[in-house]
């Protein structure tokens, strides 16, 4: 089983609920208007629907609804991926959902204890419960519905044919934009290469800037550093004052008397190593005096060059020194437009991406042709249980007027509810009442193929009785075997073919309204289908007739099974639901 509690505060005309469920099949039964439906509307809500200030109260600040499942391993694998709180290993494994709504429609979610958004509530739903509303019908005549439901049905994945129709659809996009673009491409790659031809004539290198400046700004101080070298040269070589002989004629002093004092030795070795660099400074000096000199024609050649540096760089509005680079961004930008003014090129990466959303979509296509007569004969052998005996359902595939996301097909549901008839569309055909069985067919048709292990009818009967409905409760008997099943009904035929029976009650006041959910057994059982049956009197010709339809359908799971402890609700509030 799924869900074991749900805990309600403050929800619609319900001040506070704490209810635990069991497996198998479950029936909620009450009067019209006593709020059979609150426990589906308040697990949608606590499932990531859309949270209103209306299911807050009258009179209170807020509503909280809580609800704890047997946890499946693959929603373990999900918190696990997701980082939420994973349940205790040496328990059976539990995920608590909880969610608030204030009075201002704010709402805040809880996954075990930790924030989560709406969405990751109604990712959790997917895993847990399966919910046939009492309009499911209407989704018969919607093709989107009516695809989705063979897809699933037929275990089809659409993402894969998604990604296809997205990347064919901007190929052709990228496609359509060259061709009304290529006149305007054209005139940009013609003055984008006009550019790069000026540029490279110049043929800027990359650090090369900086090396123009340092060799200008020697060759324009020339004269004064050759002036400054045989100057220093000067200085050291002078016969007279020079520092060579200088430095020549200390250490020959020092070293003279060495042998006297010792300390006058280190010293000469000091002024031995001062010696030999200047000496290597003056060699150095005389070589640098011998090969430099003065050329003014190769000053006016560097200064032409770096005048054609800083003309381009004016002309573009850039620092010289950013030239190499832009000249690379250019020719960057130049092999762009060649591959988007290459139409060829587009026009095959076209058509090879419709190639690929074409088979992808053929793929799918037989796909659905090989699923629908299935379908198609599992609802129609369900028709026949439901007062529909000798009709037929038809799943219809045929090719759609336009390719989309969804494939290239269109599927229909047709029907034709006597023997020997045509199969038509079902909204055509239909009535009301045949619709709403047709429905149901589906729904415990495609029921039986979901992962989720609690299934939710929320008077998916309606429009049906006598025969009709007893088949109906059997069949969710007979779901209630595998899964986890709740119906709200208003059919005493259904509700006696359940495991468990939950009775709605309310009670009128003058402090207001009062709402009680009981489980009923035994004898509160057959006075509470004899009310669905005769009214609010019972007579012993109702009570009869529930004994019997109770001896009859109770299946002997019903034995053992333990049922859930009595629950209540009590709420005082001035809307009736």
């Amino acid at each position: 089983m799924a869900l074991t509690h749900m805990n309600l505060r403050d929800f619609v005309i319900v001040q506070e609920l704490d209810l635990g469920l069991e497996s198998g099949f479950t029936a909620l039964t009450g009067e019209t208007g006593a709020g059979k439906s609150i426990l589906i509307d308040a697990l949608q809500l606590v499932l990531g629907a859309r949270a209103d200030s209306g299911l807050v109260r009258e009179g209170a600040s807020r509503t909280e609804v809580s609800a704890e499942f047997h946890c499946p391993p693959a929603l373990l694998q999900w918190l696990d991926a997701t980082g939420f709180d994973q349940p205790d290993a040496s328990a059976e494994a539990q995920v608590l959902l909880r969610r608030t709504v204030d009075t201002q429609g704010k709402s805040r979610a809880w996954i075990n204890g930790s924030p989560a958004t709406a969405t990751q509530l109604r990712e959790v739903g997917d895993h847990l419960v399966d919910i046939h509303g009492q309009h499911a019908w209407q989704s018969l005549t919607r093709p989107d519905a009516v695809r989705g439901l063979l897809d699933a049905y037929a275990g089809i994945e659409l993402a894969p044919l998604a990604a296809c129709w997205s990347s064919w659809r901007q190929a052709q996009q990228v496609l359509a934009s060259a061709r009304q673009a290529q006149g305007q491409l054209q005139d940009n790659r013609d003055r984008l290469l006009w550019q790069i031809n000026e540029l490279e004539k110049l043929a800027p290198a990359a650090g090369e800037w900086e090396e123009l400046q340092a060799r200008h700004t020697r060759m324009s101080h020339a004269q004064a550093l050759l002036d400054a070298a045989q100057g220093a040269v000067n200085h050291l070589s002078d016969d007279d004052t020079g520092a060579l002989d200088a430095l020549s004629k200390a250490q020959a002093l020092l070293q003279a008397q060495g042998h006297i004092e010792q300390d006058f030795l280190a010293w000469v070795d000091v002024l031995g190593s001062a010696l030999a660099q200047a000496e290597d400074a003056a060699h150095s000096l005389h070589s640098y005096l011998r090969h430099a000199d003065i050329d003014p024609q190769r000053l006016t050649e560097l200064d032409e060059r770096m005048s054609q540096w800083m003309g381009l760089a004016r002309r573009y509005k850039r620092p010289p020194a950013e030239l190499p680079a832009l000249l690379k961004d250019w020719k960057a930008s130049l092999h762009e437009l060649d591959a988007a003014s290459d139409l060829d090129r587009l026009q095959a990466s076209e058509s090879a991406s419709a190639k690929a959303y074409q088979a992808a979509a053929r793929t799918l296509s037989m796909a659905r042709a090989k699923a629908a007569p299935k379908l198609s004969a599992s609802i129609s052998q369900a028709m026949q249980g439901l007062g529909m005996e000798g009709g037929k359902f038809e799943v219809s595939v045929s090719k759609a007027a336009e390719p989309s996301p969804d494939g290239i097909d269109d599927v229909v549901f047709l029907v034709a509810g006597h023997p020997g008839m045509t199969p038509k569309p079902v909204g055509k055909v239909a009535s009301g009442g045949e619709l709403s069985r047709i429905s149901l067919a589906i729904a415990v048709t495609t029921s039986e193929l979901g992962a989720a292990p609690t299934l939710i009818f929320d008077e998916v009967d309606s429009g049906v009785g006598g025969a009709v409905a007893e088949t109906v409760g059997r069949l969710m008997q007979q779901l209630g075997r595998d899964r986890q099943v709740l119906a709200v009904t208003h059919l005493p035929q259904v509700a006696a073919c359940a495991h468990h029976h939950l009775k709605v009650a309310k009670n009128k006041s003058a402090q207001g309204t009062t709402s009680t959910v009981l489980v009923v057994q035994q004898d509160e059982r057959v006075a509470e289908i004899a009310r669905m049956l005769g009214g609010e009197r019972a007579t012993e010709t109702t009570l009869a007739h529930a004994r019997e339809m109770l001896g009859t359908a109770v299946p002997a799971l019903a034995e053992a099974t333990t049922p859930p402890s009595d629950s209540s609700i009590s709420s005082t509030a001035a809307r009736k639901r």
